[in-house]
Protein backbone atom coordinates (compact mmCIF):
# COMPACT_ATOMS: atom_id res chain seq x y z
CA UNK A 1 0.00 0.00 0.00
CA UNK A 2 1.08 3.36 -0.53
CA UNK A 3 3.07 5.08 2.17
CA UNK A 4 1.18 7.41 4.33
CA UNK A 5 1.85 9.50 7.69
CA UNK A 6 -1.54 8.96 9.15
CA UNK A 7 -1.97 5.82 11.02
CA UNK A 8 -3.48 3.24 9.54
CA UNK A 9 -6.40 2.73 12.20
CA UNK A 10 -7.58 6.55 11.83
CA UNK A 11 -7.20 6.03 7.92
CA UNK A 12 -9.09 2.07 8.14
CA UNK A 13 -12.17 3.86 10.48
CA UNK A 14 -12.46 6.65 8.47
CA UNK A 15 -12.78 4.79 5.10
CA UNK A 16 -15.35 2.76 6.80
CA UNK A 17 -17.36 5.17 8.00
CA UNK A 18 -17.20 7.60 4.90
CA UNK A 19 -18.35 4.37 2.60
CA UNK A 20 -20.53 2.34 5.18
CA UNK A 21 -21.62 5.13 6.88
CA UNK A 22 -21.51 3.95 10.48
CA UNK A 23 -18.77 2.95 13.26
CA UNK A 24 -16.97 -0.65 12.33
CA UNK A 25 -17.91 -3.40 14.87
CA UNK A 26 -14.03 -3.75 15.13
CA UNK A 27 -10.76 -3.61 13.81
CA UNK A 28 -7.72 -6.12 13.86
CA UNK A 29 -3.92 -5.74 12.29
CA UNK A 30 -1.53 -7.79 11.09
CA UNK A 31 2.35 -6.96 10.61
CA UNK A 32 4.88 -6.86 7.60
CA UNK A 33 7.77 -8.89 8.05
CA UNK A 34 11.52 -8.43 7.56
CA UNK A 35 13.62 -11.62 6.69
CA UNK A 36 17.00 -11.32 8.40
CA UNK A 37 18.02 -14.36 6.32
CA UNK A 38 16.84 -17.87 4.87
CA UNK A 39 15.76 -16.39 1.31
CA UNK A 40 13.38 -18.70 -0.94
CA UNK A 41 14.46 -21.53 0.95
CA UNK A 42 10.73 -21.33 2.77
CA UNK A 43 9.18 -23.33 -0.46
CA UNK A 44 12.00 -26.18 -0.91
CA UNK A 45 11.02 -27.40 3.02
CA UNK A 46 14.12 -25.07 4.54
CA UNK A 47 14.85 -22.71 7.50
CA UNK A 48 13.95 -19.11 7.45
CA UNK A 49 14.50 -16.40 10.76
CA UNK A 50 12.29 -13.62 9.93
CA UNK A 51 10.69 -10.76 12.62
CA UNK A 52 7.17 -8.92 12.82
CA UNK A 53 7.47 -5.10 12.35
CA UNK A 54 5.93 -2.08 12.92
CA UNK A 55 4.36 -1.57 9.89
CA UNK A 56 1.04 -3.11 9.80
CA UNK A 57 -2.42 -3.87 8.06
CA UNK A 58 -5.45 -2.96 9.43
CA UNK A 59 -9.47 -4.17 9.05
CA UNK A 60 -12.27 -2.82 10.09
CA UNK A 61 -15.25 -4.74 9.49
CA UNK A 62 -18.83 -5.22 10.42
CA UNK A 63 -21.45 -7.18 9.65
CA UNK A 64 -23.33 -6.36 6.38
CA UNK A 65 -27.01 -5.71 5.90
CA UNK A 66 -27.16 -7.73 2.49
CA UNK A 67 -25.55 -11.41 1.36
CA UNK A 68 -23.00 -9.16 -0.93
CA UNK A 69 -19.47 -8.59 1.15
CA UNK A 70 -17.74 -4.98 0.71
CA UNK A 71 -14.36 -4.63 0.50
CA UNK A 72 -12.60 -0.57 0.35
CA UNK A 73 -9.56 -0.66 0.36
CA UNK A 74 -8.19 2.77 1.35
CA UNK A 75 -4.99 3.34 0.18
CA UNK A 76 -5.61 2.80 -3.40
CA UNK A 77 -9.15 4.28 -3.33
CA UNK A 78 -11.29 1.62 -4.74
CA UNK A 79 -13.94 -1.36 -3.87
CA UNK A 80 -14.50 -4.78 -4.68
CA UNK A 81 -17.72 -6.93 -4.02
CA UNK A 82 -18.15 -9.99 -3.59
CA UNK A 83 -22.21 -11.63 -3.83
CA UNK A 84 -21.44 -15.28 -2.58
CA UNK A 85 -18.21 -16.16 -0.66
CA UNK A 86 -19.34 -20.04 -1.26
CA UNK A 87 -19.31 -19.62 -4.92
CA UNK A 88 -16.12 -18.17 -4.91
CA UNK A 89 -14.20 -21.01 -3.01
CA UNK A 90 -16.32 -23.13 -5.54
CA UNK A 91 -14.80 -20.81 -8.68
CA UNK A 92 -12.34 -19.07 -7.59
CA UNK A 93 -11.38 -17.37 -11.23
CA UNK A 94 -15.39 -16.06 -11.15
CA UNK A 95 -16.38 -12.94 -12.04
CA UNK A 96 -16.66 -10.46 -9.99
CA UNK A 97 -17.34 -6.67 -10.06
CA UNK A 98 -14.58 -4.11 -9.03
CA UNK A 99 -14.31 -1.25 -11.01
CA UNK A 100 -16.55 -3.16 -13.45
CA UNK A 101 -13.53 -5.49 -14.08
CA UNK A 102 -12.75 -9.12 -13.64
CA UNK A 103 -11.05 -9.70 -10.27
CA UNK A 104 -7.87 -10.91 -11.87
CA UNK A 105 -5.46 -13.21 -9.83
CA UNK A 106 -2.45 -11.32 -7.74
CA UNK A 107 -4.63 -8.47 -7.77
CA UNK A 108 -5.57 -7.22 -3.59
CA UNK A 109 -8.95 -8.43 -4.31
CA UNK A 110 -7.83 -11.90 -4.77
CA UNK A 111 -6.50 -11.72 -1.87
CA UNK A 112 -9.12 -10.49 -0.03
CA UNK A 113 -11.68 -12.61 -1.54
CA UNK A 114 -9.60 -16.24 -0.96
CA UNK A 115 -9.29 -15.60 2.39
CA UNK A 116 -12.59 -14.61 3.39
CA UNK A 117 -13.66 -17.28 1.28
CA UNK A 118 -11.53 -20.16 2.96
CA UNK A 119 -12.89 -18.84 6.21
CA UNK A 120 -16.40 -19.63 5.40
CA UNK A 121 -15.74 -22.65 5.27
CA UNK A 122 -15.17 -22.95 8.75
CA UNK A 123 -17.18 -19.72 9.90
CA UNK A 124 -21.18 -20.69 9.45
CA UNK A 125 -21.86 -17.21 10.04
CA UNK A 126 -19.53 -15.68 6.97
CA UNK A 127 -20.96 -18.60 4.76
CA UNK A 128 -24.07 -17.02 4.90
CA UNK A 129 -24.12 -13.25 5.51
CA UNK A 130 -22.22 -10.67 4.03
CA UNK A 131 -19.12 -8.60 5.51
CA UNK A 132 -18.18 -4.86 4.90
CA UNK A 133 -14.36 -4.33 5.12
CA UNK A 134 -12.15 -1.41 5.19
CA UNK A 135 -8.37 -1.96 4.82
CA UNK A 136 -5.46 0.73 5.56
CA UNK A 137 -1.75 -0.18 5.56
CA UNK A 138 1.74 1.39 6.74
CA UNK A 139 3.67 -1.61 4.96
CA UNK A 140 4.58 -0.61 1.61
CA UNK A 141 3.09 -2.09 -1.26
CA UNK A 142 5.56 -4.22 -3.51
CA UNK A 143 8.51 -3.47 -0.86
CA UNK A 144 9.64 -7.25 -0.19
CA UNK A 145 8.20 -6.62 3.60
CA UNK A 146 5.18 -9.22 2.94
CA UNK A 147 2.12 -6.63 2.10
CA UNK A 148 0.39 -9.61 1.04
CA UNK A 149 0.88 -12.14 4.13
CA UNK A 150 0.31 -8.46 6.39
CA UNK A 151 -2.95 -7.97 4.31
CA UNK A 152 -4.46 -11.69 4.56
CA UNK A 153 -3.85 -12.80 8.10
CA UNK A 154 -5.85 -9.24 9.34
CA UNK A 155 -8.24 -9.60 6.90
CA UNK A 156 -8.30 -13.76 8.50
CA UNK A 157 -8.33 -12.27 12.09
CA UNK A 158 -11.03 -9.43 11.96
CA UNK A 159 -13.55 -11.90 10.09
CA UNK A 160 -12.80 -14.61 12.55
CA UNK A 161 -12.90 -12.45 15.39
CA UNK A 162 -16.46 -10.94 13.90
CA UNK A 163 -18.12 -14.32 13.01
CA UNK A 164 -16.75 -15.62 16.96
CA UNK A 165 -14.52 -18.44 15.67
CA UNK A 166 -11.24 -19.08 17.32
CA UNK A 167 -8.55 -20.17 15.38
CA UNK A 168 -5.11 -20.74 16.59
CA UNK A 169 -2.53 -18.79 14.87
CA UNK A 170 -0.47 -21.39 12.88
CA UNK A 171 -4.08 -22.41 11.10
CA UNK A 172 -4.73 -19.14 10.33
CA UNK A 173 -1.41 -18.78 8.42
CA UNK A 174 -1.96 -22.05 6.77
CA UNK A 175 -5.51 -21.02 5.97
CA UNK A 176 -3.90 -17.79 4.76
CA UNK A 177 -1.22 -19.47 2.74
CA UNK A 178 -3.70 -21.56 0.75
CA UNK A 179 -6.08 -18.36 -0.07
CA UNK A 180 -2.37 -16.88 -2.21
CA UNK A 181 -1.71 -20.20 -3.66
CA UNK A 182 -5.38 -20.51 -4.62
CA UNK A 183 -6.86 -17.57 -5.70
CA UNK A 184 -3.40 -14.86 -6.09
CA UNK A 185 -1.99 -17.65 -7.93
CA UNK A 186 1.23 -17.09 -6.26
CA UNK A 187 2.49 -20.38 -4.65
CA UNK A 188 4.62 -19.11 -1.37
CA UNK A 189 6.01 -20.57 1.36
CA UNK A 190 4.78 -20.53 4.71
CA UNK A 191 6.81 -17.98 6.15
CA UNK A 192 5.36 -14.42 5.18
CA UNK A 193 1.93 -15.85 7.31
CA UNK A 194 3.74 -17.73 9.87
CA UNK A 195 5.61 -14.39 11.09
CA UNK A 196 2.38 -12.11 10.35
CA UNK A 197 -0.17 -14.53 12.53
CA UNK A 198 3.24 -16.02 15.12
CA UNK A 199 5.55 -12.71 15.87
CA UNK A 200 6.69 -11.84 19.14
CA UNK A 201 8.06 -9.14 20.60
CA UNK A 202 11.83 -8.91 20.88
CA UNK A 203 12.40 -12.19 19.29
CA UNK A 204 12.78 -13.54 15.46
CA UNK A 205 11.20 -16.88 14.55
CA UNK A 206 13.35 -19.85 13.74
CA UNK A 207 10.83 -21.67 11.69
CA UNK A 208 11.74 -25.33 10.02
CA UNK A 209 9.64 -24.94 6.79
CA UNK A 210 8.99 -28.91 6.73
CA UNK A 211 7.57 -29.78 10.02
CA UNK A 212 6.18 -26.18 10.49
CA UNK A 213 8.11 -26.49 13.96
CA UNK A 214 8.96 -22.94 14.92
CA UNK A 215 11.47 -21.76 17.33
CA UNK A 216 11.90 -17.66 19.16
CA UNK A 217 15.41 -16.50 18.63
CA UNK A 218 16.06 -13.90 20.87
CA UNK A 219 17.16 -10.55 19.22
CA UNK A 220 19.92 -8.32 20.48
CA UNK A 221 18.77 -5.34 23.30
CA UNK A 222 18.19 -2.45 21.32
CA UNK A 223 21.42 -1.11 22.70
CA UNK A 224 23.52 -3.15 20.95
CA UNK A 225 22.18 -3.28 17.75
CA UNK A 226 19.10 -2.26 15.49
CA UNK A 227 17.56 -3.68 12.27
CA UNK A 228 17.56 -0.77 9.50
CA UNK A 229 15.06 -1.28 6.16
CA UNK A 230 16.08 0.48 3.16
CA UNK A 231 13.25 0.59 0.62
CA UNK A 232 15.12 0.95 -3.31
CA UNK A 233 11.31 2.15 -4.06
CA UNK A 234 11.70 -0.68 -7.22
CA UNK A 235 8.55 -2.67 -7.27
CA UNK A 236 7.61 -6.05 -8.34
CA UNK A 237 5.08 -8.69 -8.52
CA UNK A 238 5.75 -11.97 -7.26
CA UNK A 239 2.61 -12.98 -9.41
CA UNK A 240 4.32 -12.24 -12.66
CA UNK A 241 6.30 -15.44 -13.46
CA UNK A 242 9.62 -14.85 -11.63
CA UNK A 243 8.90 -16.49 -8.46
CA UNK A 244 6.97 -19.62 -9.84
CA UNK A 245 10.10 -19.62 -12.42
CA UNK A 246 12.81 -20.29 -9.74
CA UNK A 247 10.27 -22.60 -7.56
CA UNK A 248 9.76 -24.75 -10.75
CA UNK A 249 13.53 -24.64 -11.46
CA UNK A 250 14.22 -25.94 -7.63
CA UNK A 251 12.11 -29.20 -8.36
CA UNK A 252 13.46 -29.90 -11.45
CA UNK A 253 16.88 -30.10 -9.73
CA UNK A 254 15.38 -32.10 -7.14
CA UNK A 255 13.76 -34.79 -10.21
CA UNK A 256 17.38 -35.06 -11.63
CA UNK A 257 19.09 -35.83 -7.72
CA UNK A 258 16.29 -38.26 -7.07
CA UNK A 259 14.51 -36.45 -3.84
CA UNK A 260 11.56 -34.67 -2.55
CA UNK A 261 12.94 -31.46 -2.21
CA UNK A 262 16.34 -29.13 -1.95
CA UNK A 263 15.79 -29.80 2.17
CA UNK A 264 17.62 -33.42 1.38
CA UNK A 265 20.43 -32.09 -0.69
CA UNK A 266 24.11 -31.91 0.60
CA UNK A 267 27.20 -30.29 -0.75
CA UNK A 268 28.15 -33.60 -1.26
CA UNK A 269 25.32 -34.50 -3.57
CA UNK A 270 25.56 -31.40 -5.45
CA UNK A 271 29.13 -31.98 -6.28
CA UNK A 272 28.09 -35.50 -7.56
CA UNK A 273 25.36 -33.88 -9.87
CA UNK A 274 27.11 -31.03 -10.77
CA UNK A 275 27.24 -29.83 -14.77
CA UNK A 276 30.85 -30.61 -14.76
CA UNK A 277 31.08 -33.93 -12.53
CA UNK A 278 31.55 -35.83 -15.91
CA UNK A 279 27.77 -37.75 -15.56
CA UNK A 280 25.10 -38.23 -17.53
CA UNK A 281 22.25 -36.35 -16.82
CA UNK A 282 23.59 -34.10 -14.44
CA UNK A 283 21.84 -30.84 -13.32
CA UNK A 284 22.17 -27.70 -15.94
CA UNK A 285 24.41 -25.08 -14.68
CA UNK A 286 20.89 -22.75 -13.86
CA UNK A 287 19.51 -26.15 -11.81
CA UNK A 288 22.98 -26.35 -10.14
CA UNK A 289 23.25 -22.74 -9.16
CA UNK A 290 19.67 -22.80 -7.12
CA UNK A 291 20.13 -25.67 -5.82
CA UNK A 292 23.79 -24.74 -4.28
CA UNK A 293 21.90 -21.31 -2.92
CA UNK A 294 19.22 -22.93 -1.22
CA UNK A 295 21.69 -25.63 0.35
CA UNK A 296 23.95 -22.53 1.43
CA UNK A 297 21.35 -20.73 2.67
CA UNK A 298 20.15 -23.45 4.70
CA UNK A 299 23.06 -23.29 6.64
CA UNK A 300 23.39 -20.04 7.01
CA UNK A 301 20.25 -19.02 8.61
CA UNK A 302 20.99 -22.28 11.43
CA UNK A 303 24.10 -20.23 11.55
CA UNK A 304 22.59 -17.20 12.02
CA UNK A 305 20.05 -18.31 14.81
CA UNK A 306 23.25 -19.83 16.62
CA UNK A 307 25.02 -16.38 16.41
CA UNK A 308 21.87 -14.96 17.36
CA UNK A 309 22.26 -16.71 20.67
CA UNK A 310 25.74 -16.77 21.33
CA UNK A 311 25.35 -12.33 20.75
CA UNK A 312 28.17 -12.97 17.99
CA UNK A 313 26.77 -9.95 15.97
CA UNK A 314 29.76 -9.56 13.42
CA UNK A 315 29.02 -13.39 12.50
CA UNK A 316 25.58 -12.87 11.99
CA UNK A 317 26.50 -9.43 9.80
CA UNK A 318 29.06 -11.73 7.73
CA UNK A 319 26.65 -14.44 7.55
CA UNK A 320 23.85 -11.67 5.73
CA UNK A 321 26.58 -10.50 2.89
CA UNK A 322 27.62 -13.78 2.47
CA UNK A 323 23.53 -14.69 1.64
CA UNK A 324 23.21 -11.43 -0.34
CA UNK A 325 26.19 -12.33 -2.78
CA UNK A 326 24.30 -16.04 -3.00
CA UNK A 327 21.05 -14.10 -3.96
CA UNK A 328 23.06 -12.28 -6.64
CA UNK A 329 24.64 -14.67 -7.84
CA UNK A 330 23.21 -18.11 -7.45
CA UNK A 331 19.67 -17.49 -7.38
CA UNK A 332 19.46 -14.50 -9.46
CA UNK A 333 16.79 -12.39 -7.66
CA UNK A 334 18.99 -8.77 -6.69
CA UNK A 335 18.78 -5.97 -8.95
CA UNK A 336 21.03 -3.39 -9.35
CA UNK A 337 19.44 -1.01 -6.62
CA UNK A 338 19.92 -3.73 -4.30
CA UNK A 339 23.07 -4.51 -4.33
CA UNK A 340 24.05 -0.94 -4.13
CA UNK A 341 22.20 -0.69 -1.12
CA UNK A 342 23.55 -3.45 0.30
CA UNK A 343 27.21 -1.95 -0.71
CA UNK A 344 26.58 1.62 0.56
CA UNK A 345 24.96 0.35 3.95
CA UNK A 346 28.28 -2.38 4.32
CA UNK A 347 30.90 0.79 4.43
CA UNK A 348 29.18 2.33 7.15
CA UNK A 349 30.94 1.74 10.33
CA UNK A 350 28.98 -0.27 12.86
CA UNK A 351 26.97 -1.54 10.31
CA UNK A 352 27.25 -5.68 11.18
CA UNK A 353 25.95 -6.62 7.82
CA UNK A 354 23.28 -6.55 4.95
CA UNK A 355 21.49 -8.44 2.51
CA UNK A 356 18.09 -8.21 0.03
CA UNK A 357 15.37 -9.04 1.75
CA UNK A 358 12.37 -11.05 0.44
CA UNK A 359 11.33 -12.20 -3.29
CA UNK A 360 13.83 -10.26 -4.62
CA UNK A 361 13.52 -8.39 -8.09
CA UNK A 362 12.98 -4.64 -6.08
CA UNK A 363 11.88 -4.01 -2.57
CA UNK A 364 14.45 -3.31 0.27
CA UNK A 365 17.38 -4.31 1.82
CA UNK A 366 18.15 -4.45 5.03
CA UNK A 367 21.00 -3.98 7.71
CA UNK A 368 21.97 -5.06 11.47
CA UNK A 369 23.83 -1.62 13.17
CA UNK A 370 24.47 -0.15 16.00
CA UNK A 371 22.60 2.67 16.72
CA UNK A 372 24.57 5.08 16.11
CA UNK A 373 25.10 3.66 12.67
CA UNK A 374 21.79 3.10 12.08
CA UNK A 375 21.17 6.96 12.85
CA UNK A 376 23.91 7.05 10.18
CA UNK A 377 21.85 4.97 7.54
CA UNK A 378 18.40 6.98 7.70
CA UNK A 379 20.29 10.79 7.43
CA UNK A 380 22.56 9.47 4.65
CA UNK A 381 21.74 6.54 2.34
CA UNK A 382 19.03 8.39 0.55
CA UNK A 383 21.12 11.21 -0.98
CA UNK A 384 23.96 8.47 -1.25
CA UNK A 385 21.54 6.34 -3.17
CA UNK A 386 20.54 8.78 -5.38
CA UNK A 387 24.02 9.73 -6.50
CA UNK A 388 24.72 5.83 -6.97
CA UNK A 389 22.15 5.29 -9.55
CA UNK A 390 22.49 8.66 -11.37
CA UNK A 391 25.85 7.96 -11.87
CA UNK A 392 25.56 4.34 -12.89
CA UNK A 393 26.11 3.64 -16.43
CA UNK A 394 23.04 1.98 -17.19
CA UNK A 395 20.85 2.94 -14.15
CA UNK A 396 17.78 -0.14 -13.98
CA UNK A 397 14.85 2.35 -12.40
CA UNK A 398 10.94 2.22 -13.14
CA UNK A 399 10.13 4.87 -15.21
CA UNK A 400 9.00 7.64 -13.24
CA UNK A 401 10.47 5.91 -9.89
CA UNK A 402 11.65 8.11 -6.88
CA UNK A 403 15.18 7.48 -6.57
CA UNK A 404 15.31 8.25 -2.79
CA UNK A 405 15.43 5.23 -0.72
CA UNK A 406 12.87 5.44 2.19
CA UNK A 407 15.03 3.80 5.08
CA UNK A 408 13.90 3.56 8.60
CA UNK A 409 14.64 1.88 11.95
CA UNK A 410 12.53 -1.21 13.25
CA UNK A 411 12.26 -3.56 15.95
CA UNK A 412 10.56 -7.09 16.14
CA UNK A 413 6.92 -6.87 17.48
CA UNK A 414 3.94 -9.22 18.10
CA UNK A 415 1.35 -10.88 15.28
CA UNK A 416 -2.03 -10.68 14.13
CA UNK A 417 -4.25 -8.97 16.80
CA UNK A 418 -7.94 -7.66 17.48
CA UNK A 419 -7.47 -4.27 18.58
CA UNK A 420 -8.90 -2.48 21.61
Amino acid sequence: MPFSDQPPLDRAAAAFRAHFARDPRLSAAAPGRVNLIGEHTDYNDGFVLPIAIDRRTVVCIDWSRTATTRVHAADLNTSAEFPDLKSLRAAPDLTLDIDNNRVRAGSWASYVGGVLSNLAAIAPALASRGVELSIASSVPLGSGLSSSASLEVGVAAAAAALAGVSIPPRDLAILCRDAEHRFAGVPCGIMDQFIAAMGQPDHALLIDCRTQAAELVAMPGADRAVVVVMDSRVKHSLASGQYAQRRDTCRAACRVMGIESLREATPELLARFAPDAGSSGGLSTIEHARARHIVSENARTLAAAAAFRAGDLAEVGRLMLASHASLRDDYQVSCPELDALVELASRVPGVFGARMTGGGFGGCAIALATPDAAAHLVRDIPAAYRVRLALAANPVANSGANLDARVFITSAQGGAAVLA
